[in-house]
């Protein structure tokens, strides 16, 4: 009769093989559990918000008997009259200003990389980091002093017989130039110090002129960055309402103005639906902004790390 043998124990190989497995398994746990306090901070800060804004925009209440029912009405009055004329202004006001700071910008981050003056370096990014957050009213003040029409410059310069008018879209213009430049500087650098002076280099060995290195080589490599930079400058002027509720008030149409003046009652009692509906609006603009955005900057990031 043949003994029967008790079944092997494993040996170190399985042991080992398990141990990592069950690591492996772990791994995400404590990943969600390290992420849980920004996701809670996320949730609280800005998805309770963005939930509120979107049940005021799509629901009424009747006045009489307190019901509340859902409705397009707001989004729709959002998107016509003044509120789409407020809209499409302050689209266009941040597309050309957004548009004019990316390139300047792009122009002065480029000359501080390839200066051999560390010391020039230091000082325009100081400076731009100043400057760069130097806004609302405190901004508008100082261009009334400095440009207005008593201003220093209006007056030295005679600007008024040129037909300057610092209260118009030309002077919001100048005013949002005056901390998106510096913005952008800030941003780009990063990314140009990124171009690898090994790129040049082989360029250069094979005949390529300058141009050609930047139109080949340097700008599909920075396109994402430098739209990147003019997302951000877009969202910085879209959202902008202080400094321009200073200097102009309702004289050029804006969205933050608007959605200002229905939340206090300014132009018509009872118009706080409308202007949440007006912030799902700008919401849905930067969101499509940013679509454009991520596809390219991940299409571009390894280029650049």
């Amino acid at each position: 009769m043949t003994a029967s043998h008790p079944s092997a124990a494993p040996g170190p190989g399985a042991a080992a093989a398990g141990a990592a497995g069950r690591t492996r398994r772990r791994r995400p746990a404590r990943a969600w559990l390290g992420a849980l306090p920004l996701l809670v901070f996320a949730g609280l800060c800005f998805g309770l918000p963005a939930g509120a804004l979107l049940y005021g925009a799509i629901t009424r209440t009747d006045p009489a008997s307190g019901a509340t029912e859902l409705t397009a009405e707001h989004l729709q009055r959002s998107l016509q009259g003044p509120y789409l004329t407020s809209l499409a202004g302050s689209v266009q006001l941040s597309a050309l200003t957004a548009a004019i700071a990316t390139v300047v910008g792009v122009l002065i981050a480029q000359a501080v990389v390839t200066s051999r003056r560390a010391a020039l370096r230091g000082a325009v990014l100081t400076a731009s980091g100043v400057l760069a957050n130097f806004g609302g009213v405190p901004l508008a003040f100082a261009f009334i002093a400095t440009l207005g029409i008593s201003g220093v410059v209006t007056q030295l310069g005679n600007l008024d017989a040129l037909g300057w008018n610092l209260y118009s879209f030309t002077g919001l213009t100048v005013i949002y130039l005056y901390f998106l430049i510096p913005l952008m500087v800030i941003v780009v650098v990063p990314a140009l110090d990124g171009l690898r002076p090994q790129w040049r280099e082989a360029a250069r060995n094979n005949g390529a002129t300058a141009w050609q290195f930047w139109r080949y080589v340097g700008l599909p490599v920075l396109a994402p960055s430098l739209l990147g930079g003019f997302v951000l400058l877009f969202g910085s002027a879209f959202a902008a309402h202080a400094t321009a509720a200073a200097l102009v008030g309702g004289s050029v149409p804006l969205v933050t103005l608007k959605i200002a003046d229905a939340l206090s009652g300014n132009v018509l009692v009872g118009q706080e639906n409308v202007a949440l509906a007006l912030s799902l609006d700008m919401i849905v603009i930067a969101g499509l902004v940013m679509a454009v955005y991520l596809p390219l900057q991940r299409r571009s990031s390894r280029w650049l790390h």
